[in-house]
């Protein structure tokens, strides 16, 4: 396990923490691959029977260390790549990891959770966020689509209008109105405590009947997960090879560009 990740297991629960505060945990590629790691020992463990989700520092996680990956287009490229397009590939499975998993993950969210932090988080069954909250499908603002499996969730928990709100402008939102849309499963000011809380009830449950209630919402909630996948792959590659995307980034780093006309899709 890589040091970005600090994982233990306790009586039975999993605890894997977020580990580059200095970052903001913020996701370079040794992040994905650490985080990956992680779902893997959970899922080959049968002793886990719940896993407790969150970040080390002021911030559960701030999304992608943008120059440390798209400074490297090797690794970029590498987060992308898959061999079914229907499958998950790295950048996708650090949060469809923790859907397909047979035991429910609680995410104990805080501070900015941003881009990949939260599609990080919608990966997870149960959201409890402090109100300090700062979410945004941050993507956006750099010219990109997120692509990281999040959609699956997204389409569950809200209404279209507002996910496509969310994903085309990345609007920030607080933790109370992010609970109003359905993103998050509770607010309140010791997120942590909460989790223990639920730990426990889970823990007073059936493993198997979890697992099986786990895989039966997962599986037959919403038709099409390989479509969307694969979708989320190719569109971000065609947005990646276009002048906007660039031109995006330029402006969120303060330079004026205009951008260029539309591509045709």
């Amino acid at each position: 396990m890589d040091e970005r990740i600090d994982y233990q297991l306790r009586n039975g629960v999993a605890y894997v923490r977020l580990n580059r505060p200095d970052k903001r945990n913020a996701l370079d590629w040794d992040s994905f691959k650490a985080i990956v790691s992680a779902q893997k020992a959970i899922a080959k463990d049968r002793r886990v029977r719940a896993v407790v989700l969150s970040g080390a520092g002021e911030d559960f996680c701030s999304g992608l260390d943008v120059k440390s990956v798209l400074g490297k287009p090797r690794q970029a490229l590498g987060l992308l790549a898959k061999w079914w397009p229907g499958r998950a590939n790295l950048a996708q499975r650090v949060s469809t990891g923790w859907r397909d998993l047979p035991v429910p993950v609680i995410a104990v969210l805080h501070g900015r959770i941003w881009g990949g932090g939260l599609q990080i988080a919608l990966g997870a069954d149960f959201r409890i966020v402090s109100p300090d909250g700062d979410l945004s499908v941050m993507e956006g603002k750099w010219g990109l689509i997120p692509d990281m499996g999040g959609s699956l969730a997204l389409r569950e928990l809200m209404a279209a209008d507002h996910a496509l709100w969310l994903a085309m402008t990345a609007e920030r939102i607080g933790a109370e109105r992010a609970l109003e849309l359905g993103l998050v499963t509770e607010v309140c000011d010791d997120p942590e405590a909460r989790a223990r809380e639920m730990v426990d009830t889970l823990l007073a449950c059936s493993p198997d009947a979890l697992a099986a209630v786990k895989g039966l919402f997962r599986e037959h909630n919403l038709p099409g997960r390989g479509r969307l996948l694969a979708a989320e792959t190719w569109r971000q590659c065609k947005v990646l090879m276009g002048r906007n995307q660039r031109i995006a980034t330029a402006r969120a780093q303060g330079k004026e560009r205009e951008f260029a006309p539309r591509r045709g899709w």
